[in-house]
């Protein structure tokens, strides 16, 4: 994978059709670093990152697309998140009993099911969920957009311990033609492996499926990690709490930690702190600065 931490689109000339490739390396390890993950987590967790990076190019607003699988498992969440800039976060709450060959369904067990929502920064939030009644996340996330877009839909995903990748192509929601179109495309998509997928740029790639297609590749767009934690969030958070609580909090524990899940940054509160936060009344917007 030669254009690493990058997505870029691909154009059919003469298809109706859009397709997207993408593919996740420093993002991606600046996720997966800060917890130790079991193997099938750190793989599944990729997947899921390499998915919402995708579909994220279907937001025509400023907004977030996050992720989500939930279940009565060995792991209870699994949720990665991408914006319309393309900055991206992910995380999985799992307990010590995951096996390192388990699928998606064997982690999220009973119940499970998948979650797309798409909120906007302005307007309305948006959800739709579908059965986690397939082994693989690909094959989840296709019949979603068949079941509740009426759209076809062919992704291909693959990660290992280092990067993580993906191919989606989809029928183009206006069209209302080429179906042979779609069915040779989609099936040449479906002969893509996953070390093609992680190891060959996306040039080589294109033109090893769609040689004999009319295609070419937009510019790159990056994508990079980014978490929402900030002190000023952490000390907006405190100030719900009655400042007697707080005061008795630190006289047991010293201080005040509060951690974030996604980066395991830690932001640590003291006496002076909170005597400062409540002098200073409610705290302002919070801060811009992000991990």
């Amino acid at each position: 994978m030669s254009n690493p931490d990058q997505l870029q689109r691909i154009l059919f000339d003469a298809a109706d059709v859009r397709g997207v490739v993408t593919g996740l390396e420093q993002s991606y390890q600046a996720i997966v670093e800060p917890h130790q993950y079991p193997p099938a987590i750190h793989a599944v967790l990729g997947q899921m990152l390499a998915a919402v990076t995708l579909l994220s190019t279907n937001l025509k607003f400023e907004g977030k697309l996050v992720l989500q699988a939930k279940g009565e498992g060995s792991v209870s969440t699994l949720m990665a998140e991408c914006n319309h800039l393309h900055e991206c976060r992910a995380i999985a709450h799992f307990d010590e009993k995951v096996s390192d060959t388990a699928d998606l369904n064997e982690m999220i067990g009973k119940g499970g099911c998948l979650a797309l929502t798409i909120e906007p920064l302005k307007g309305q939030r948006y959800q739709g969920f579908v059965p986690l009644e397939k082994s693989s996340l690909a094959a989840c996330l296709e019949d979603y957009f068949r079941q509740s877009e009426q759209l076809d839909t062919k992704i291909i995903l693959a990660s290992d311990c280092h990067k993580t990748a993906g191919l989606l192509l989809q029928v183009l929601p206006a069209a209302q033609s080429g179906k042979d179109d779609w069915q040779r495309l989609s099936m040449l998509a479906q002969t893509l492996s996953d070390e093609e997928l992680l190891s060959l740029d996306n040039e080589t790639l294109l033109y090893r499926l769609f040689h004999e297609e009319q295609c070419r590749l937009y510019p790159g767009e990056n994508i990079v990690f980014r978490c929402g934690c900030s002190r000023q969030r952490s000390e907006k958070a405190l100030q719900l709490i009655p400042k007697e609580e707080a005061l008795e909090i630190i006289a047991e524990r010293g201080q005040i930690d509060m951690d974030c899940q996604f980066c395991k940054s830690k932001y640590s509160f003291d006496v002076a702190d909170i005597e400062q936060l409540h002098r200073d009344g409610p705290a302002g917007p919070a801060s811009e600065s992000l991990h």
